[in-house]
Parts: C-alpha cells; sequence; structure tokens
C-alpha cells in the first residue's frame, strides 16, 4: 500500500494517524498493523472480530458478474457525477464505504486520483487490494469509527451499503459529496419471485432520508434504469454474489434458473443521490 494512502488513516484503538515502515503501520502510542500478504491493511477493532462479511463465494460471483459489464451504467453515472466535484488530474482522494471488489471506486478514481476501498471482508479487501496501485484496501467496520482522518476525501461513495452517516460526513472535506446507490422497488423484479432472491424494502426512501437527512442534505437525485440481457450463468453470479445466496440451496438455484428463458430481460433499476454535509 502506498505511504501516501497509509497516511490518511487513524489507528482504530487510539485514532491517531498512522504511518507505514516497511510493510508495518503503526501510531505514536505503538499501536501496530501489519499488511497482509495480499497488499491490504486489517483495521477491523476487535469489537467487531467475528463479523460477517462477502464469503469468498460472494466476492468471486461478483467478480465475474460486475466484469461482465452489466452493472456499468451504475459505475458510468457515479464518474459523471463525481467529476462535477473533483479537479481534473488531481490526486484528490475518493473512499468507497462498502467497497466490496472495488469496481466503482476504480472507475471514479480513474488514473490520477487516490482511492481507499473500506470493507469488512477479507475477501472484499483481497480482491479491491489489486484493482490498482494508487488504490490502497482497509478492512474495517462501518458501523463503527472509520479508519480515515477527518477533512480526508474529496468524493465519499456508498453503493449498495451500509451508511454510518456521521462517520461519512466526518471524513469529507469541506465542500466535499457523498454519493449513494440504492436499488428501487422494481430493480431485478424479473428474479426476485421466480429466484426467491431478497426483495427491495418498499419503506427504503424514508429509512435513506432517516439515515442521512439529519447529517446531510440531499443536493441532487438520478434515476439509473434500464433492460440488462442475461444469460443463465449471469443470473447465477448475480444472485450468489448478494445475501440471496444465504437464502437458497445451490440446488434449487439451478432448478429456478433452467425455467428463467435465455437470455433473460432484468430490469436495472436504481437511483443515485448526492449529498453535502450540514452546516
Amino acid at each position: 500500500m502506498d505511504p501516501d494512502l497509509v497516511a490518511v488513516l487513524r489507528c482504530p484503538v487510539c485514532a491517531d494517524g498512522l504511518a507505514l515502515t516497511g510493510r508495518t503501520a503503526g501510531c505514536a502510542q505503538g499501536h501496530a498493523y501489519d499488511l497482509a500478504k495480499q497488499g491490504y491493511l486489517n483495521l477491523l477493532p476487535s469489537a467487531s472480530n467475528g463479523i460477517e462479511g462477502d464469503s469468498a463465494g460472494m466476492i468471486g460471483a461478483r467478480t465475474v458478474f460486475l466484469g461482465g459489464g452489466h452493472y456499468a451504467p451504475i459505475r458510468d453515472a457515479l464518474i459523471l457525477r463525481a467529476a462535477e466535484y473533483l479537479r481534473p488530474d488531481s490526486d484528490e482522494l475518493v473512499v468507497e464505504v462498502g467497497a466490496g471488489t472495488g469496481y466503482y471506486l476504480a472507475g471514479v478514481a480513474g488514473r490520477s486520483r487516490r482511492g481507499l476501498a473500506l470493507d469488512v471482508s477479507r475477501y472484499a479487501a483481497r480482491r479491491a487490494a489489486k484493482v490498482d496501485p494508487r488504490i490502497g484496501s482497509v478492512v474495517c467496520d462501518a458501523w463503527r469509527e472509520l479508519p480515515v482522518v477527518d477533512g480526508a476525501a474529496q468524493v465519499v461513495l456508498n453503493v449498495f451499503a451500509p451508511r454510518n452517516a456521521a462517520e461519512m460526513a466526518r471524513i469529507l472535506k469541506p465542500g466535499g459529496v457523498l454519493l449513494v446507490v440504492t436499488p428501487n422497488p422494481e430493480h431485478l423484479a424479473e428474479l426476485v419471485g421466480v429466484l426467491g432472491m431478497v426483495s427491495v424494502d418498499e419503506d427504503k426512501e424514508r429509512r435513506l432520508q432517516d439515515a442521512l437527512g439529519g447529517t446531510f442534505v440531499e443536493t441532487g437525485r438520478t434515476l439509473i434504469e434500464e433492460p440488462m440481457r442475461l444469460d443463465r450463468t449471469a443470473v447465477e453470479q448475480l444472485v450468489l454474489m448478494t445475501p440471496s445466496a444465504r437464502h437458497i440451496a445451490p440446488y434449487e438455484l439451478a432448478d429456478r434458473i433452467a425455467i428463467l428463458p435465455e437470455p433473460a430481460l432484468v430490469t436495472l433499476s436504481v437511483t443515485l443521490t448526492t449529498w453535502r454535509p450540514r452546516t
């Protein structure tokens, strides 16, 4: 991991800044964290040990599905919106909370900017650490204090991920923005009933406002909606990369997918919202 990226991190124990010496990140209080051989830094606090993140299978499926370009419209929309707040060819920091494989972060960061991928899953961290040398990968708990110093990020991304409003506001620079992607009720509607997938909460809009409205002000929103043509392999990977994978047996999933037309027309429907911290 780049020492400049470690320098925007802070110790999960005492909140002092970290510095990289060799392959160890340490703070002035003597707390030390070794870089994993896969290139990520584990800053998960002891109170969060044992928390369940995405499994190796889920991350593998997500890598395959996103590599097929099916969610490229989401990434493209994030790139366009983030460009309104990022200086061209700058090295400003972009942080993604719940980054998974780093697919969206890599798109927004581009070739010049620095990125931090934060995720509770060590399997996700391993994958994100390989995306780009300008992206640092960190294991942490999004519901606790983020291991990032105050005012470090120009843009924070949150795509289908937990939303800790106070912490995301804390790590933003003055003038920085939070970009949030949430699914709409129409999202994957053609598959939810047939495959027994977890459906979108009809009350998700109120929950989003409850989670962010006290700390942030919404300044814009964009509907991203279009049909996807998915073969059965893509449908399988889509299910396996989500929490729905934990609720259906593999043999049952295979039987249900077999009755789908090929390719299946499936709706991509999400909303991208832009938020600024309240002053």
